[in-house]
């Protein structure tokens, strides 16, 4: 399936991957979201071995996103969480008017404030906007929980279908609104922000080893072999 980056069909793509897995009935127990930019930075013995032992369902970076965080905190560091309400939790309108002997008008209106935003968005006290990394993993009843409730073409999907970088918000919102799984918040994935942008993190070189090793984390990203292919070499023989 063709896709475009922050589109939608990332979304869409992801379920539909969902549904060749566990719609047969050889499905795997879990699930690992990953990219061509990760690799592997523990043994697949002690990945399979902390899923198999895991009390969670599924292991994703899910932060609340609220209007008072957005429009009264101003702390630098959670400035993705304002990106993020304004992505997800406001409601624009667009008008043009032109006239034949007089200039173009063009207006727009932007509703933030949640009890004007609730007659046109799907969110409300039963159900949250979250927000987080769109790399995650989880097991099969999380993923049959997805694969259900992406079917049926809810208000919260036709919503997403409309908007921009869907990926970091669509799955969080599903799975931190479903009272019968539980998460864990983290999806054991080192990412290095120190020396990247606010979009893209660091890509990760030879002496990025030694935190790599000790990190938790199931798999590290970003990595680019054009940049430095060592570290990967390096990573195949720790991880052998």
């Amino acid at each position: 399936m063709e896709t475009e980056w922050a589109g939608f069909s990332l979304v869409e793509a992801t379920v539909k991957a969902l549904r060749l897995m566990y719609e047969t009935p050889d499905s795997p127990d879990w699930f690992v979201f990953l990219s061509e930019s990760d690799y592997p930075i523990k043994t697949a013995k002690q990945i399979l071995d902390d899923l198999a032992s895991s009390p969670y369902d599924a292991y994703i970076r899910h932060e609340q996103i609220k209007y008072e965080t957005y429009k009264y905190d101003v702390r630098p560091s959670i400035l993705w969480q304002k990106n993020s309400y304004e992505r997800y939790c406001t409601k624009s309108f667009s008008f043009h008017y032109s006239k034949k002997y007089s200039a173009q008008v063009n207006l727009e209106i932007c509703l933030e404030h949640p009890l004007l935003t609730k007659y046109f968005l799907p969110f409300s006290k039963k159900l949250l906007c979250f927000s987080g990394s769109q790399w995650f993993c989880a097991n099969r009843k999380a993923a049959e929980y997805i694969i259900d409730f992406h079917s049926k073409r809810n208000a919260l999907t036709l919503h997403y279908s409309k908007l921009r970088y869907a990926d970091e918000s669509y799955f969080q919102t599903i799975l931190a609104n479903a009272s019968h799984l539980k998460l864990k918040n983290d999806n054991w994935r080192y990412i290095d922000w120190s020396g990247g942008s606010a979009t893209h993190p660091k890509t990760l070189l030879m002496k990025d080893i030694p935190n790599l090793i000790t990190s938790s984390a199931h798999f590290a990203r970003k990595f680019d072999i054009d940049i430095d292919s060592n570290i990967l070499d390096e990573l195949d023989i720790i991880t052998f």
